[in-house]
């Protein structure tokens, strides 16, 4: 699991006489809350129908029992982990985490001690699923620490399969320990040598108090009030005065989600003169450019609107998927329509409020309430609710009431490009479920980069799609499952090259360029003829060579994928120029020699037909505007 990173308070409490959760220490019935330990950064969230009925038919699954009972408040909260993560918290406790799991591209309910009791107590165990019982003697070595020995088992799920979720529990039905199974059901029966399940957690018997249920939303609402009037009263005190200082147009940037609501609502109750934007990218959800239309009715203002209809798919073929680390996307479809919405309406420029905040990212966590927009001429920015966790918006918009976008209660997160590469696989997949058509077409086009790359189909399964230098416990699956993920093609013909700069919108600082030569480079060699040197320094670890030079960094990827990075755009786009013709000659060089004498250190030789550049090369870049490749490539 990921490293955890506290991006801000842990805020989540509970008032154990309302049975609600309360983001302080104190709950509007006058009560002391509990404070719940959760997992940072502690973005929590209301959990709705389809997330209650997906954990509860996943824990059905596992273990023939429902986690959730029916009429309890569930609130989740985004844990770190290599894909989608969320720890289930009921009742003031936390149950259990929910995963994806990217090596068998399913969800999995992992239940802590108080899940487990909730699952089994009072249960008939031949009814249930997923269950180890311990010999009374092996008992006090599970609480020290130790791991379930076979020989230590009495009586096992018969039907267990290894990497199963498995509940450990007393002769006499009391649980003490939760985690994975290292054989299967019917050889722990069999008291074979070895560990049977391999704890996760463990405790002494306890026995649960579940609490009654009944309680709604509008009753966590209430039980916040005191607290929502606190954060809303400062984001209103941030707006007006915002408006007074920065003096321009005001703008409400609206994307469909949640966090942009929450801000159009709170500027709505403190000013009469501002507009709606929407910069409509194309790979917007149907439902998100139908709630567009309901807010601009709910709240009868202006809207500043532009459509970059298929300017993805018409990009695509030059750039090749985006990934994490070339989002080349949000340039082409997100900073061109935000950037003519505002020369087209604002002359003189505009304030903008935004739904930022600080516990989305370490970025976010960083970044100023009010800022000069990089990316956009003449806008300023400003973020009112910097400080709000995920259920603070939710409280405020279930208390005011507003429009929400339909596709949080269908399970998605974010809400924003469909086919956004930081998207978990889960949501990729839920996409199946949802929007089929819109799957498919990004299924076909994986499918074709594929195919085209030497890629299996595996790898666009398991969305690995996602990243050009992939992440290492990713990796580790992909290596376990025997996928290739370093792209191979041969270079026939025009070697064309595509690029797109400015300022990076998802990611933090900087000004960037990416560029695609639309097929997969021979990394191999690239570091054998050396010839990047005439950029800069070059490190090449498996699939990607990192170059620098002064403050300028760039890297190449094998899927033929380049990004640069400069102070400026200028530097960026003009290194990206210097990457983009060291591998051109790299690939197409014919071993005239003409640089040869061009270098004036003596740096270059010719051998086997390639020029070769040793590591003793000053990267003046001589040898490069001389080079016929360049010259008439």
């Amino acid at each position: 699991m990921s490293k955890p990173v506290y991006l801000g308070k842990l805020l989540l409490h509970w008032c154990k006489d309302c049975n609600v959760p309360v983001l302080g220490k104190k709950c509007s019935c006058g009560k002391a809350t509990t404070k719940v330990g959760v997992t940072p950064p502690g973005d929590i969230r209301p959990a709705f129908q389809y997330d209650i009925d997906n954990i509860n038919t996943v824990s059905l699954e596992q273990f023939n029992a429902p986690l959730i009972p029916e009429g309890h408040l569930a609130v989740l909260n985004k844990a770190p982990y290599d894909d989608r993560m969320e720890e289930v918290i009921v009742d003031g406790e936390v149950l259990a985490s929910f995963r994806f799991e990217m090596d068998s591209l399913k969800w999995v309910l992992l239940p802590r001690l108080a899940g487990a009791r909730r699952l089994f107590e009072g249960k008939d165990l031949k009814k249930m699923k997923g269950w180890v019982v311990l010999d009374s003697g092996a008992v006090s070595f599970i609480l020290k620490g130790a791991s379930v020995l076979a020989p230590g088992i009495v009586d096992a799920d018969p039907h267990i399969q290894v990497s199963d979720e498995t509940v450990v529990l007393t002769p006499e039905g009391e649980i003490v320990a939760v985690g994975r199974a290292r054989m299967s059901g019917a050889d722990m029966i069999e008291h074979k040598k070895g560990v049977g399940v391999k704890n996760r957690w463990k405790g002494k018997p306890e026995k649960i108090d579940v609490p009654e249920g009944g309680q709604t939303w509008d009753d966590a609402v209430k039980a916040n009030s005191e607290i929502l009037a606190l954060f809303e009263d400062k984001a209103h005190q941030f707006i007006k005065h915002t408006n007074e200082t920065v003096n321009r147009p005001v703008s409400v940037s609206y994307s469909g989600g949640k966090d942009s609501l929450a801000v159009l609502q709170l500027v709505s109750e403190c000013l009469d003169d501002y507009e709606l934007l929407f910069a409509d990218t194309g790979l917007e959800f149907p439902e998100t450019i139908e709630n567009v239309k309901d807010i601009v009715e709910h709240y009868q203002r202006p809207l500043r609107t532009k459509d970059a209809g298929e300017a993805f798919w018409e990009s695509v073929g030059n750039f090749g998927p985006p990934s994490v680390e070339a989002r080349w996307c949000c340039k082409v479809c997100k900073l061109g329509p935000i950037s003519q919405i505002i020369n087209d309406n604002y002359e003189d420029g505009c304030l903008t409020f935004i739904g930022q905040r600080k516990y989305e990212s370490a970025a976010r966590a960083n970044s100023e309430r009010v800022w000069k927009n990089p990316w956009v001429g003449n806008q300023i920015g400003a973020s009112p609710i910097q400080d709000w966790t995920a259920m603070h918006v939710w409280l405020y918009i279930f208390k005011t009431g507003v429009p929400y976008n339909i596709m949080y209660e269908r399970g998605f997160d974010r809400i924003g490009c469909w086919l956004c590469p930081s998207s978990s696989l889960s949501d990729l997949y839920r996409l199946k479920e949802t929007h089929p058509e819109l799957e498919q077409r990004l299924n076909d086009h994986l499918l074709e980069y594929a195919e085209k790359m030497g890629l299996s189909k595996e790898w666009v399964e398991h969305g690995l799609w996602r990243w050009q230098t992939l992440p290492p416990a990713i990796a580790k699956i992909a290596e376990e499952k025997g996928i290739n993920i370093i792209p191979k093609s041969d270079v026939k013909g025009e070697l064309k090259f595509s690029v797109t700069s400015g300022y990076r919108p998802c990611r933090e600082g900087g000004m960037s360029a990416e560029g695609s030569f639309g097929i997969a480079l021979d990394m191999e060699l690239l570091e054998t003829t050396g010839l990047l040197r005439a950029a800069g320094k070059v490190a090449y670890i498996e699939g990607v060579a990192s170059v620098h030079h002064e403050d300028d960094r760039a890297q190449i990827f094998a899927s033929g994928t380049v990004t640069a990075r400069g102070n400026n755009e200028t530097d960026a786009r003009e290194f990206m120029t210097q990457i983009e013709r060291a591998v051109r000659r790299s690939l197409k060089c014919m071993g005239c020699g003409v640089c040869v004498g061009k270098c004036p250190k003596d740096c270059i030789n010719i051998e086997d037909g390639k020029a070769i550049i040793s590591s003793k090369c000053t990267h003046c870049g001589a040898c490069v505007t001389i080079c016929p490749v360049v010259k008439f490539g």
